[in-house]
């Protein structure tokens, strides 16, 4: 419909001989002020050196009114259009045949990859690492329904001293099923799952690696991690989660792409070397101090592989970068981007996204947990407690900037103070209506007698799935998947109130029938668009 006022207004513009004059064309937030509204005036001003006011009233005159009940001129020069009631059933026809009619191909089939969960396969996946796992998904399907090629990456960070600490956790436990002491590393995880693991591996190799502590930690090491993330992905997929690609860290190190980042980073200017290890020279791109790269001990530091990694990414032929990182790692973030800056890539393609806390409430209680002393709420269990359709939700309802109390009574309840709930049930409310008219021999149509939509709660839902356009586009360019569902709440509130206050189905009189199921219908519609983007699903019955 913008491109309707567009037309109208650059066919009047032509009297003034411009090149191109670059305005914008809004949805006011008041109705009174029309359904779309033009800074156009302004914008021309300085050109035309007259007020705003008066170009407007000079525009308004010469514009063609044929789509427009009223276009008026509001001080100190707006242009504000009234739609006739015609573009709006246009409109509905186009996304009744067509859901996604109004999403805006904005990617262009750009490479872009999502980097997202890629926890330390340490242990289970709790609940922090669920919002995260909602986030990167929805982003990535945000960007692929927005015409970006996607492609979504798990980075297992299979190397370092956690993973060491790992195994010797995993051995000591086994020594112990034989009675036989090995020491538990200060920094080791306690949870149950590691016991389980050493019985896995008690049960395959005997007491055989009791006096072979090199080999015995080596095995433990690749059973502890393979465990972990078979276990990790059969939660990610009942999350519906999937991913492209497991990239190890370790095979970075294996194929020299640190190395030959670093050797690249000295090319550049970047490495130096004091005290017996290298230094990147992270200062000079605005860091509060130079960092190491390559310890003394010839150990490489997370930032080497995080810096090859990304090195990796773009050399693939990725255009456009999202990373999806706990909170935790916000000074990080600048770091990361400097070494990324140094190999001479544009990090404007490279969006890190933070995601804050989880609380678990549960009873009115807040639940706490610490993952190596093996207290922690997984996953697993939370799927388990509420499902995957409200978990999914919940985690992705608010900004991942604010801190998120996960409500488990609330996930669970069948009321309307529950949004997830309310939104599917307006979905499996409109495929009620339309099973009820068949059962009552009621012949409608959909998509017919749309002139019949007259009521003003039939005109604001048809504005209302309108707006989704911006919405999906708002969402896709900030990474802001929680406006889809504030939007889902309000559309669902507008039809469960047309639901009431309306009769839909009225067996005397068809052609009303028609319309009202042929809204209802264009409201499923674009709930289960909406729906699918986030993960959840749209029910036809509840």
């Amino acid at each position: 419909m913008e491109d309707l006022i567009k037309e109208a207004i650059d066919k009047a513009l032509r009297k003034y001989d411009l090149e191109s004059v670059n305005y914008t064309i809004e949805i006011p937030k008041k109705s009174e002020n029309g359904d779309f509204s033009s800074n156009v005036a302004f914008v021309l001003s300085k050109a035309l050196k007259k007020r705003p006011l008066d170009i407007a009233n000079e525009i308004v005159s010469d514009i063609d009114k044929k789509n427009f009940s009223k276009v008026e001129v509001a001080p100190p020069g707006f242009i504000n259009f009234f739609l006739s009631k015609e573009p709006y059933y246009n409109f509905l026809r186009a996304i009744i045949e067509k859901p996604d009619f109004h999403i805006e191909n904005i990617g262009n089939n750009k490479k872009a990859m999502v980097e997202f969960v890629s926890a330390n396969p340490t242990g289970p996946l709790h609940i922090g690492h669920g919002r995260g796992s909602a986030y990167g998904d929805t982003i990535a399907r945000l960007l692929k329904i927005s015409g970006f090629d996607v492609y979504k990456e798990y980075y297992i960070n299979d190397a370092g001293n956690q993973m060491n600490n790992l195994a010797l956790s995993i051995y000591s436990r086994y020594c112990e099923l034989f009675e036989k002491s090995y020491p538990f590393p200060a920094d080791g995880y306690k949870g149950e799952y590691i016991i389980d693991i050493a019985k896995d591996i008690a049960k395959q190799y005997q007491d055989h690696l009791l006096n072979d502590e090199t080999n015995g930690i080596n095995v433990c090491f690749e059973v502890g991690v393979k465990t972990i993330l078979n276990g990790i992905e059969a939660d990610l997929r009942d999350f519906r989660v999937t991913f492209d690609n497991w990239f190890s860290e370790k095979s970075l190190y294996e194929s020299q792409e640190v190395e030959k980042t670093i050797e690249l980073l000295k090319k550049n200017g970047y490495i130096y070397e004091k005290d017996n290890a290298l230094w990147f020279k992270s200062e000079q791109l605005g860091d509060d101090k130079d960092r190491v790269i390559k310890r003394s001990t010839g150990e490489y530091t997370y930032f080497a592989s995080d810096i090859a990694y990304h090195k990796n990414k773009f050399e693939r032929g990725f255009e456009f970068l999202v990373d999806v990182w706990g909170a935790d790692h916000h000074g990080y973030v600048n770091r990361l981007k400097n070494g990324v800056k140094a190999l001479g890539i544009d990090v404007e393609n490279l969006k890190i996204q933070l995601i804050q806390m989880v609380s678990l409430i549960k009873g009115g209680e807040r639940i706490s947990m610490s993952t190596r002393a093996g207290e922690f709420i997984t996953l697993r269990w939370l799927l388990d407690e509420v499902g995957t359709d409200a978990a999914r939700y919940f985690y992705l309802m608010r900004d991942i900037n604010s801190q998120f109390d996960f409500d488990i009574d609330l996930a669970k309840s069948k009321s309307n103070d529950n949004p997830v709930y309310y939104i599917q049930y307006a979905h499996a409310r409109v495929c009620s209506l339309k099973r009820n008219a068949t059962e009552k021999g009621i012949e409608f149509k959909i998509n017919c007698d749309l002139e019949l939509l007259t009521l003003p709660s039939e005109i604001e839902i048809i504005k209302k799935l309108y707006d989704f356009k911006n919405v999906v586009k708002t969402a896709t360019i900030n990474l802001e998947p929680h406006r889809i569902c504030y939007y889902l709440q309000d559309l669902a509130g507008l039809f469960h109130t047309y639901y009431y206050n309306t009769t839909i189905v009225d067996e005397n009189d068809l052609k009303t029938t028609n319309a009202r199921l042929s809204l209802s219908e264009a409201v499923a519609k674009t709930i289960s668009l909406g729906l699918n983007i986030l993960g959840v699903s749209a029910p036809e019955r509840m």
